[in-house]
């Protein structure tokens, strides 16, 4: 039987865990909530459980949140991009192979969120030069960049994170390029598989503003409601609608469930009465979702909900031609009409720390505060265009919206939204470009060849980014993942607190009480898989604060080196492949790529296998026991 201290921590962990993976309460509050639990409890001083807001780890990641930022308001890596995006000339392969190109090096250095938010729109813009689908590069960006992160210590968090915990275990701590050799095998075949396998694994969705390839970029998605006054009731879908391209097979009327997947295969409709040129995507009616061969056969009623696409001067034509209703929209409470069509669409993700994460669509007050109005929403990849007002958003989430440009911009800026376009309408200023990586480069040089703490060069830079006006003071404040900061704070005393109860002991009597005499190279292994997996359901960080006092009892106990254990917990945490929630990069490309669940498991799953083989083959080659 566990002490009672041991099991009361337990149930902390436990609870808490379950918080962060549910989301039931903000992040902020469940560590929060911790720190409290852990104080009212008597199982740390208040000392000891506030200790995460003086964790050197935690102000290093800050600083590195607000040098991230710099570079992506430059613009960066955009230029970069986007000039060996013209080698690409139509290639899957040698896109991917360039992005992988400039990814990894720049996960080295920058905080990973970061790099991902500039490099979606770059290659959404690419994918619509070449005519690619976004869903067959989105995700190798996410695992481009998660690579890139194990080259040196300050690409994640979480190395910064476990180099403080060694350290103040009494260890020698992590150099700035101590594992580079082992991240750059672990990239080049982790890599090497996403490129000539993992390609063929990808799905080919289109995005929710893209149902149709060979679109122009004015092309709008919305509804449109055929009323009493409707020239279209009673005529069949055939009469209104000349040409038609349908699937293979017919499908029966489908029921709109609570997420509706719009999918790129629906029947294409396209009317060209008065010169017109309008796609017809589905019809909604009473519950049900008419798609495909059902179509064809089917006469249009009144109320029938019509969702299609087209230029705003063809929608707006064709509206007036059949006396259509336009489409309605969500502001804020309420769904009305749309009574004007000049406006720009645009996707948005819904990016960590914003403050729409845990709110429903209305309560987000998007219209009232922005005069920007909610059109649909994909949520976890599947779409819809009905039941937006009390769907709960989540990181990663995409809404489609519309609005004038000035207010589409300012909710992105006051609510961390991702907008999801072309590269030449990014808010960038380019003219600093240089200055922020000649900042980035001066700290990387000198955490390199001088014993300068990571902690002082880090903060030094992020302070010469506003000063350089790289960024602005408000821009380097809402910067800081707050989700991710707190989460350190929450979770740094979680470990102290394993070691004053005995929590760790008990948790390496039981490892040992499994592996037996096994040899050290399979501890490393289980302790990879491990690590790996519980990465896959809860925060890396999280995940890092657990096994690392752990890995350094583990080691004293079989009279190891511990090196090879913390190496294997910070790649291992790194390895996040399988689940759009393991990593928040995996979660932020889901809703632009329409990614499904099955798709992360689907390319995730070999390429662990593959990252724990390599892992166990190679860390004892560096680091021997």
């Amino acid at each position: 039987m566990l002490p009672f201290e041991q099991l009361l921590l337990l149930a902390i962990i436990v609870v808490s865990t379950t918080l962060y993976v549910t989301n039931w309460l903000p992040t902020e509050v469940t560590a929060i909530s911790v720190v409290v639990a852990l104080m009212a409890t008597g199982l740390l001083e208040p000392g000891e459980a506030l200790s995460g807001f003086s964790s050197t780890a935690t102000i290093t990641v800050a600083a590195m949140f607000v040098l991230s930022a710099g570079l992506m308001r430059t613009g960066a890596l955009e230029v970069a991009t986007i000039y060996l995006g013209r080698f690409a000339k139509g290639s899957a392969r040698r896109l991917l192979l360039l992005l992988a190109l400039v990814e990894v090096p720049a996960s080295a250095f920058m905080n990973n969120t970061p790099v991902v938010v500039m490099m979606i729109p770059v290659v959404v813009s690419l994918c619509r030069q070449y005519n690619m689908r976004p869903s067959k590069f989105l995700l190798p960006v996410s695992y481009f960049a998660v690579l890139g992160g194990t080259v040196t210590l300050l690409g994640t968090s979480t190395n910064i994170l476990v180099a403080e915990l060694y350290r103040k275990s009494g260890g020698p701590g992590f150099g700035l390029f101590d594992f580079t050799v082992l991240g750059l095998i672990y990239s080049i075949i982790g890599g090497a598989f996403i490129i000539f396998v993992g390609q063929r694994l990808l799905p080919n969705y289109s995005p929710l503003a893209s149902l149709m390839s060979g679109r122009s970029h004015s092309t709008y998605v919305t509804e449109l409601v055929a009323n009493n006054d409707s020239k279209i009731i009673g005529r069949l879908v055939t009469d209104v609608f000349e040409h038609i391209a349908l699937n293979d097979r017919p499908q029966p009327p489908q029921p709109i469930r609570r997420h509706r997947r719009l999918h790129h295969q629906r029947a294409r409709v396209e009317s060209n009465e008065q010169g017109s040129t309008v796609t017809l995507l589905e019809v909604l009616r009473d519950g049900r979702s008419y798609q495909a061969d059902m179509l064809q056969r089917l006469a249009l009623a009144h109320q029938d909900i019509l969702v299609v696409s087209g230029t705003p001067k063809d929608i707006h034509l064709f509206q007036q031609t059949h006396q259509l209703q336009l489409a309605s929209v969500i502001e804020d409470e309420e769904r009305t009409p749309t009574t004007e069509i000049e406006e720009q669409v645009m996707e948005a993700v819904v990016m960590p720390g914003s403050e729409m994460v845990g709110s429903t669509v209305s309560q987000a007050q998007l219209h009232r505060r922005f005069g920007v109005k909610v059109m649909g929403l994909q949520h976890q990849g599947s779409q819809q265009v009905q039941g937006l007002r009390a769907q709960k958003l989540e990181v990663g989430d995409v809404l489609l919206l519309r609005g004038k440009t000035v207010g589409l911009r300012t909710a992105a800026e006051t609510c961390r939204l991702l907008l999801v376009e072309g590269v030449e309408n990014s808010l960038v200023r380019k003219t600093k470009n240089t200055t922020a990586l000649l900042i980035m480069g001066l700290v990387v040089l000198l955490a390199s060849f001088t014993g300068i703490p990571i902690v002082v060069l880090a903060l030094a830079g992020a302070a010469t980014m506003v000063v350089t006006r790289c960024l602005r003071i408000d821009e380097a404040i809402g910067s800081l993942e707050a989700s991710t900061l707190m989460l350190l704070v929450g979770t740094i005393p979680i470990g102290v607190a394993m070691e004053s109860t005995g929590l760790v002991d008990t948790v390496v009597n039981g490892l040992l009480a499994v592996g037996g005499s096994a040899s050290p190279q399979l501890f490393l292994a289980l302790f990879y898989i491990i690590t790996a997996l519980l990465t896959e359901l809860i925060s890396n960080n999280a995940v890092a604060v657990l096994l690392t006092p752990v890995a350094i009892s583990l080691a004293a106990t079989l009279d190891i080196n511990a090196m090879p254990l913390l190496v294997a917990l910070l790649f291992g945490a790194s390895a996040a492949f399988m689940t759009p929630f393991g990593y928040q990069t995996n979660a932020i490309v889901m809703g632009p790529g329409g990614y499904k669940f099955i798709d992360y498991m689907r390319i995730g799953a070999p390429l662990q296998l593959i990252m724990v083989v390599v892992a166990t083959i190679f860390i004892p080659l560096f680091w021997p026991f």
